[in-house]
């Protein structure tokens, strides 16, 4: 028995337990949230032994200066005509083999979308906001084709069917069937967008 006035004792066994215990609580519960990132075609990690020749006109080029403006194919451009001359490119079909294709099939500009490249350059001193909505419009030119495609070949669209795809919690069946659905109309316009920052003036 305590002598009167003597301070009171704490367990601190218990105390130890409540402890250990919200410290597991705390680790089963909480969940840590990933960024899906960006959609990016990097390059090989060895070079091809073969240089492949690229021509000019299956090139798209985009420049962005320090300023905002837009440069396409030498020509000033506003953002909001981005994506309809990126479509046009994409989907010119120059050459006469793409039988898909529904563009002005020009001689000058891309002759397949499999050898089209869309090459996106930027200043330094670019906004960085900027640079995405430029990227944003360059890769939704890209959807919108895809999503024509997958309508023709499979009443959905691809943007969809590439969400349903690589949600975690879509079960393995319907995964191995969408897999070849995604891969078949990624195939007919294949995303070829080079990316590189210019030097400052």
């Amino acid at each position: 028995m305590p002598k009167r006035g003597a301070p009171a004792e704490v367990n601190a066994g218990s105390m130890a337990d409540i402890a250990f215990l919200l410290l597991i609580f705390f680790l089963v519960t909480t969940t840590i949230e990933t960024d899906a990132g960006l959609d990016r075609m990097l390059p090989p990690i060895e070079p091809p032994e073969n240089d492949v020749v690229i021509k000019q006109k299956n090139i798209f080029e985009v420049n962005i200066n320090k300023n905002g403006q837009l440069l396409v194919e030498d020509e000033l451009t506003d953002i909001k005509n981005l994506r309809e001359r990126a479509i046009a490119f994409l989907d010119n079909g120059g050459d006469g083999t793409c039988t898909y294709c529904k563009g002005a099939k020009n001689t000058e500009s891309s002759d397949n979308p499999t050898k089209a490249i869309i090459s996106l350059k930027n200043d330094r001193e670019t906004k960085y906001s900027t640079y995405i909505t430029v990227q944003n419009e360059l890769v939704g030119a890209y959807n919108d084709l895809r999503n024509r495609e997958a309508q023709r070949l499979f009443k959905r669209d691809f943007v969809d069917m590439e969400a349903e795809y690589l949600n975690p919690e879509t079960e393995s069946s319907t995964k191995d069937d969408l897999k070849e659905k995604v891969k078949r109309v990624q195939d007919l316009f294949p995303q070829k967008l080079s990316e590189a920052e210019t030097s400052a003036n």
